[in-house]
């Protein structure tokens, strides 16, 4: 590729957002994941703060869905697509509560952290108020840090807390399914040719990863009072 070809749009992406991905990844409890030194509540704390946000993905790709203009048809249908792969992905992490051998339904009906709440907030008003294509710079720092850290960091949890690998549905589907998922994202990206859309991508990329970021630290400073099942 010579100096006057640009970049496809996703490495543009990638390029654009790497000291912000880097900014996510040195959260304290990620860095204890990927060395094997969580503890139970590190890892309950992850799945409760998880459930709080990823029970909204579906409802925030509806919404992008519905207010994509008719000449963006063409993605559409891949959020439809989106919609029918992330369907009850927040059961499988009630069901890792459980399986743990803690009480899921305090979680179900419980509130998240600040910080969760607020990376949610921010994602419905993106697509709400601003530019529904911006969804899709939370779809590259949620699927993109899965595929990075994931399956390594439930390898190395299951290790040290002596957890079957039933305990760690959510994390080790979402290394694998998210790996097909990126190569999926990336092609999209890739058609995004409008400047405005890709600015937007870019400018919430950045934002999520701070959002996200803010989500795992959190994790340091909040209790999580999840009870043992009866």
């Amino acid at each position: 590729m010579n100096a006057l070809t640009p970049l496809p749009f996703f490495d543009t992406l990638t390029t654009a957002t790497d000291v912000d991905k880097k900014h996510l990844l040195s959260a304290p409890i990620i860095q204890r994941g990927l060395e094997g030194r969580i503890n139970i509540d590190d890892y309950l704390g992850f799945l409760q703060q998880a459930y709080h946000h990823v029970k909204h993905t579906v409802p925030l790709l509806m919404a992008v869905g519905s207010r994509l203009p008719e000449e963006q048809e063409w993605l559409r249908q891949a959020v439809a697509e989106y919609i029918e792969e992330e369907i009850g992905h927040q059961e499988w992490i009630l069901n890792d509560i459980a399986t743990c051998g803690y009480d899921s339904d305090v979680v179900r009906h419980g509130r998240p952290n600040p910080a969760t709440e607020l990376m949610i907030a921010y994602a419905y008003d993106t697509v709400m108020r601003v530019n529904p294509v911006g969804f899709f710079g939370m779809v590259h720092v949620l699927e993109g840090t899965s595929v990075s850290i994931a399956e390594t960091v439930a390898d190395n949890v299951r290790g040290t807390l002596g957890l079957t690998q039933n305990a760690f549905s959510y994390l080790y589907s979402h290394g694998s399914l998210d790996k097909e998922h990126v190569a999926f994202f990336e092609d999209l990206m890739n058609r995004v040719d409008s400047p405005q859309d890709q600015a937007q991508i870019i400018h919430s990329a950045r934002m999520f990863y701070q959002l996200y970021g803010d989500l795992f630290r959190s994790l340091d400073d909040v209790s999580h009072n999840i009870p043992r099942r009866a």
